[in-house]
């Protein structure tokens, strides 16, 4: 059973909120949280809790245009006020502002804070609804819609582009929980208590289209025949009107439900059976991802089709978001949603030939022989042209290989999965997927090895997650030998994946191994990336480094290494802190995980011991000087 949010903290403590105006109050007295560049750092802290803010990003909230030359200096000042606000609150007992590396990190719990808590809230009545428990669903919901005010989040700092940014995720995912708690309340019998708040919903949101099909849900539920059909004729125009589209086909079918005849608004074509006979099952234990999600499943469900990438380093989980993603969005493709692997059991790239051929036999294309390349292709694009269908392309190798599958028209939807940037496929939305919160890692290992055992030792669980990178993958291969290990220590264990010497042999459950899913990924860097990222990960054993450091570690001129950074993050073995950012002031990061592989795999060209050769050109580095 899913284990109940916490509440906010005891008495004497200290509760944020970000759902309104930022406030801060001890046993309800209000906080004085000091001048408006204070409180735009405190709230992008607050945005982001226990995850490192890189300072160029809190540089670009209080400074967007031109940050002074004391912006450095100034920047300290607001930090260490909060540092002291927190140290009133605390009594100095807590070191709640840390710096390192990635920057900033504000340490918070969940108690303490209204996004935490309206996130664990949220994840419970989900969770509550998936068990079938739907009035346990409805209440918790409904608990973590009661902590939004009035007024939206942030609203008094808005001006800010980062934080009217974060803003609105927090907006879109309230629309999602409302959503949710809409559709259980109906499904239990009280659609009444929903209909008045979708209806204010809609007028704000028009063209969304699961507010719409609640409202009309709860209308008809509520015995208002008459006022639910016709939201859905308004609906109709609207999109007709607006986007020259029809409503999909899961709305009409409501429609038609609605009429008692079970036929939609007008004649359309036999719906065909499914094509999810190649969709993997739902990921079961699939934790957190809340934000990735509310920004994945708008552009993937678009009435009019989109194409989205979805990047990160192995194990980060881009293939459980897709499958997730694609099991929500059932409704919304009714011609079914398509998973094909672009990879063989090996890691060598599948031929597009043969990718094409899966793909019409899938979908139910009859094609006469055996077409040639062409035919293939000119036989899938007619199939997407006419139909709505999700497509998920899972770990891509290049963009070559995918090329001839994308949709040049029609409605269907590609969520591509790739270790790589696929730069060259333009233009696509991207979402770059970096390891989960520490918070949501802890999760995932408590439901592998039991929320109990996890409780005996949460110090070791946490340094288990720490030690994984936070990595999926790895946590998961971990929690896996640990559930079978039920003997074992989480403290000893934990000691045994800190050792750079021992951690990859003891992240193996069976046949399932991370090392064998890095060396996949190491496999497709060419021999110049794989001895620069051995050099980069044997100088900066804390898998995070500058320039300068890079500079050092490969013996390269300024431009030279910049270039071989960059290619790195193409080739997603390297990662980069998200906003821009100038090449001087990043802070890159070599996966603790793939850095240990790389040192154990260095080979007489890649001899990490040996000194740093002289510094190069960028051309020389190339092999063009």
């Amino acid at each position: 059973m899913t284990r109940p949010p916490a509440r906010p903290g005891p008495v004497g403590a200290v509760y944020f909120s970000l759902l309104g105006p930022l406030t801060a109050a001890v046993d309800g007295r209000p906080l004085p949280l000091g001048p408006r560049k204070q409180r735009l750092v405190l709230a992008t802290l607050l945005s982001r809790p226990n995850t490192p803010v890189p300072v160029d990003v809190l540089t670009d909230v209080v400074w967007p245009e031109a940050p002074p030359r004391t912006a450095r200096k100034n920047l300290q000042v607001y930090v260490s006020a909060a540092r002291t606000l927190f140290a009133a609150v605390d009594g100095g007992d807590r070191d709640r502002v840390v710096h390192g590396c990635g920057g900033y990190r504000l340490r918070i719990e969940e108690g303490e804070l209204d996004t935490l808590r309206f996130r664990a809230l949220a994840r419970a009545g989900r969770a509550a609804g998936e068990r079938g428990d739907l009035r346990t669903a409805a209440r918790l919901l409904r608990e973590a819609l009661d902590l939004w005010g009035e007024r939206p989040p942030l609203h008094d700092l808005r001006d800010s582009a980062v934080v009217a940014e974060e803003a609105e995720r927090l907006e879109a995912r309230c629309l999602t929980v409302y959503e949710d708690w809409a559709e259980a309340e109906t499904e239990t019998g009280r659609a009444a208590v929903a209909v008045d708040g979708l209806r204010d919903l809609v007028e704000r949101h028009p063209l969304r289209e699961r507010l719409r099909a609640a409202w009309m849900n709860s209308l008809h539920q509520s015995g208002r025949q008459a006022e639910a059909l016709e939201v859905y004729d308004d609906y109709r125009q609207l999109l007709s009107r607006e986007l020259g589209l029809e409503p999909s086909p899961a709305l009409a079918a409501l429609y038609g439900r609605i009429l008692g005849r079970g036929t939609p608004v007008r004649p359309a074509a036999p719906r065909k059976a499914s094509r999810d006979v190649s969709l993997p099952a739902d990921i079961r234990d699939f934790t957190g991802r809340e934000d990735e999600l509310a920004r994945l499943l708008p552009v993937a469900g678009a009435p009019d089709g989109g194409v989205l990438v979805v990047t990160g380093p192995a194990g980060v989980g881009k293939s459980a978001l897709a499958v997730r993603a694609a099991h929500l969005l059932t409704d919304g493709f009714p011609d079914g949603r398509v998973h094909v692997r672009v990879r063989r059991q090996d890691g060598t790239a599948r031929g597009r030939t043969g990718m094409l051929d899966e793909l019409l036999r899938l979908c139910g294309v009859e094609t006469s022989g055996r077409p040639d390349a062409a035919e293939a292709e000119t036989a899938w694009q007619d199939w997407l042209s006419r139909h709505r269908a999700l497509l998920v392309l899972d770990d891509v190798v290049d963009e070559a290989s995918v090329r001839g599958l994308l949709p040049r028209s029609g409605r269907c939807s590609v969520i591509l999965t790739a270790r790589g940037q696929l730069a060259g496929l333009a233009p696509v939305h991207r979402i770059a997927l970096s390891p989960p919160e520490e918070a949501e890692s802890s999760e995932l290992l408590g439901k592998l090895i039991g929320v109990d055992r996890l409780r005996t030792d949460p110090a070791a669980a946490l340094r288990i997650v720490r030690a994984c990178g936070a990595l999926p993958l790895a946590v998961v291969v971990g929690g896996m030998r640990l559930a079978v290990l039920r003997h074992l220590p989480l403290a000893e264990y934990a000691a045994r994946i800190e050792d750079p010497w021992t951690a990859l042999d003891e992240l193996v459950a069976g046949d399932v191994s991370v090392r064998s899913r890095i060396a996949a990924g190491w496999q497709d860097l060419s021999a110049r990336n794989r001895a620069a990222l051995t050099r980069l990960a044997d100088h900066t054993r804390d898998g995070g480094f500058t320039l300068e450091r890079a500079m050092a570690a490969l013996g390269l001129d300024e431009r030279a290494a910049i270039r071989a950074v960059e290619a790195l993050i193409d080739t997603g073995a390297v990662t980069s802190p998200p906003g821009e950012v100038t090449a001087h002031a990043a802070l890159y990061e070599v996966p603790r995980l793939l850095g240990l592989y790389a040192r154990e795999s260095a080979g007489p060209g890649e001899d990490v011991a040996t000194p740093a050769a002289p510094r190069r050109t960028a051309l020389e580095l190339l092999g063009r000087g």
